[in-house]
């Protein structure tokens, strides 16, 4: 089968490998399309703390089962799926709570001998893929890992009926985060972002406040000069001196959740921080119950795909694309690679 490889850092290729074995508790998946994630482009950089090239890159699918093990009980052959793209032990305390995401020996595609996902053919265990809702398209369908993200982060920050949210950063997470927010009642929601052109998508799916931040050092004064202070707010960029520009956003006793990949120390205003009793917390992937929720979401229309999804290229082009991410080239925001002519 054909699968797309980040070779070394900024190079990618398309070649030839074998599928995976399909082992008894395991599912098939003819990929329609596979979506690039911003870990992508860590990993595309040589940035990524543990996906390092050569690797198959992708996490991020949707697809149709094409064959299933013999001891899967609840996915048949011809279901439309997506997949939670994480497993952890089974058996540790985090596994048996349902914290996947916290399992020391959590594994993800691309990493060890777990092929990615941007590959004609994906495997995964059965308790990872879900099937989708009839009425959901594939487009649709590819969106429900990254929107578990935007879930899980609405759910670690506790956002309620008529606060007032920042989003700090309006690439894809942050724009499904968006969604999210707007789902949990939010009545004030602001984003930011250095382009214009991700501004004007946070406006279509529901942001009542938008600022391009590029080169306006007091920002954060201004924009409490105008709204007053928020009650939260969700860091999606991981820009040096973010989490200080998010403390300052926020009253007191407000939180700040990070869901960006950060490299490298972030400076905290301390005094901020405590003589406030403002609180940090750390947001990694989703549980079962975040896609779940994802799912439904998307299904009761919560979600427009087509504000997301802005480019759509075949796994010939793959370089392409992940050059078009990297360099925000064509008013780009998610980008898929897609391995079927019908998609």
């Amino acid at each position: 089968m054909k699968a797309v490889f980040v070779e070394a850092a900024y190079q990618i290729q398309v070649k030839e490998v074998e599928p995976q074995p399909v082992q008894s508790y395991d599912v098939l998946i003819k990929v329609k399309a596979a979506g690039i994630c911003g870990s992508d482009l860590h990993t595309y950089k040589g940035l990524h703390p543990f996906r390092q090239p050569p690797v198959i890159i992708g996490h991020e699918v949707v697809g149709e089962v094409v064959q299933v093990g013999e001891a899967v009980k609840n996915i048949k052959v011809g279901d439309r799926v997506t997949v939670e793209p994480q497993t952890g032990c089974g058996t540790c305390e985090y596994c048996l709570a349902g914290r996947i995401n916290y399992c020391e020996h959590r594994g993800a595609p691309g990493v060890g001998s777990w092929y990615g996902t941007m590959a004609e053919y994906f495997v995964a265990p059965e308790h990872c893929v879900f099937r989708l809702p009839d009425h959901l398209d594939f487009d649709q369908g590819v969106l429900v890992e990254p929107l578990a993200v935007g879930v899980h982060a609405v759910r670690k920050a506790d956002v309620r009926l008529g606060e007032k949210v920042a989003i700090l950063g309006a690439g894809p997470i942050g724009l499904l985060t968006l969604a999210c927010v707007k789902a949990a009642g939010a009545t004030t929601i602001l984003v930011t972002d250095v382009l214009d052109y991700c501004l004007q998508s946070a406006q279509k799916l529901g942001a009542t406040h938008t600022l391009n931040i590029k080169e306006k050092a007091n920002w954060v004064e201004e924009v409490k000069a105008q709204l007053g202070p928020f009650d939260k707010v969700l860091v999606a960029v991981g820009v040096p001196g973010i989490i200080n520009m998010a403390l300052g956003l926020l009253r007191k006793g407000g939180r700040v959740v990070t869901i960006a990949m950060f490299h490298g120390e972030q400076s905290v205003d301390i005094a901020n921080l405590q003589g406030t009793e403002k609180e940090i917390v750390g947001c990694m992937t989703y549980t079962r119950e975040d896609t779940l929720t994802a799912i439904d979401l998307l299904a009761n229309g919560y979600v427009d795909s087509r504000v997301i999804i802005t480019h759509k290229l075949p796994y010939e082009k793959a370089a392409e694309g992940f050059r078009m991410v990297d360099k925000k080239e064509d008013s780009s925001i998610k980008v898929l690679i897609t391995f079927d002519d019908t998609n």
